[in-house]
C-alpha cells in the first residue's frame, strides 16, 4: 500500500524534510554548520560518546547547532552489546535535554560488536531494543536489511527502523534493494534507509522505492564541496518523495511509441 503521508511521522513527532543527517567527520564546525543549513533538513543526529570525550571534531558541536529548530537524534555509536547501547542511550537522553528538549526520547540504536565491517548485531539490537521501549523511549534500531529482524523491532514497538543500504561509509548505494522493498512492503512504521548512500541519486532511489527517509553524513561530510553536495541531497530527497507519490511508468519488455500513431503519413 503507497504512503502518502505528508509528513514524516516518528513517534508522535512530525517532520517536513525526510533526509536526516549526521556530524561526524566534517573539516571545521563551520563546514558542518552551512551544511546542515543547505540540507534543510529538521533532525541531526550526533554520538554521545564522542561528544561526552571531546572526540576530535566534536569539540563545540553541542553549541553550534541551533536546537530550537532542530531535532536531537542522540545514537549510540561505539556501543558493541546491548547493556553499552541501553546505558548510552541513557546518557544520549540527558543530553538533549541539556540542548533544552526536555521531551525527546529519541534515540538511534546502534549495536556493532565487529570493527571490519560494522554490522549489526540483531539479537543485541533487538534485546536493547526491548529495555529501551519499556523505558519510555522512542526507538530507531540501525539493521541489517533484514525483513524478519525489521519486522520483530516493528512488533516490540520501535518508531521506525532503519536498514543499510550497504555497509557504513562505503558509498556503495543500495546493494539490497530486493531485500528493502520488502521491509517498506511490510512495514506499518517508516523505513529510513542508513548508511552506504554515496551520492544525490542513491537518496532519490531509496525515496522513489517508497522508504519514508535516509540518513546521510560521510556522502555529504567527506565531499570536495559539502555545503554544496548538501543541497544536492535535499534536492535528490525531494524529487524522490515526489516521484514515488506520482507513480512511476512501469516498465515493459516492448518498446511502446512516445507519439501517437493515428494520422501518420503513408507511402501507400
Amino acid at each position: 500500500m503507497q504512503k502518502t503521508n505528508q509528513f514524516l511521522k516518528i513517534g508522535n513527532k512530525e517532520f517536513k524534510s525526510r533526509l536526516l543527517v549526521g556530524t561526524g567527520k566534517y573539516s571545521s564546525l563551520e563546514v558542518m554548520q552551512k551544511s546542515l543549513l543547505n540540507t534543510k533538513c529538521e533532525i541531526v543526529t550526533v554520538a554521545v560518546r564522542r561528544i561526552q570525550g571531546l572526540d576530535y571534531g566534536h569539540e563545540g558541536l553541542m553549541e553550534s547547532i541551533d536546537w530550537k529548530s532542530i531535532w536531537m537524534l542522540p545514537n549510540t555509536a561505539g556501543c558493541t552489546n546491548a547493556e553499552e547501547a541501553i546505558r548510552v542511550a541513557r546518557l544520549g537522553r540527558e543530553l538533549a535535554k541539556l540542548a533544552g528538549q526536555d521531551d525527546n526520547n529519541f534515540v538511534k540504536l546502534e549495536v556493532i560488536p565487529n570493527k571490519k565491517y560494522l554490522l549489526p548485531d540483531p539479537i543485541g539490537t533487538l534485546k536493547a531494543a526491548e529495555q529501551l521501549i519499556k523505558e519510555g523511549f522512542t526507538v530507531l534500531p540501525y539493521i541489517n536489511s533484514d525483513p524478519l529482524i525489521a519486522k520483530q523491532l516493528e512488533e516490540i514497538g520501535c518508531a521506525t527502523v532503519m536498514p543499510l543500504g550497504s555497509p557504513i561509509g562505503s558509498a556503495q548505494g543500495i546493494r539490497n534493494a530486493a531485500n528493502i522493498a520488502m521491509i517498506i512492503e511490510e512495514s506499518r512504521i517508516p523505513i529510513i534507509i542508513d548508511a552506504g548512500i554515496g551520492v544525490p541519486s542513491e537518496a532519490a532511489q531509496a525515496l522513489e522505492m517508497g522508504a519514508d527517509g535516509v540518513l546521510i553524513n560521510s556522502a555529504i561530510a567527506l565531499a570536495k564541496n559539502p555545503i554544496l553536495m548538501a543541497q544536492a541531497f535535499s534536492k535528490a530527497t525531494e524529487a524522490g518523495r515526489d516521484a514515488y507519490l506520482s507513480g512511476r511508468l512501469q516498465e515493459n519488455l516492448l518498446a511502446n511509441p512516445s507519439s501517437p500513431l493515428d494520422g501518420v503519413i503513408s507511402n501507400n
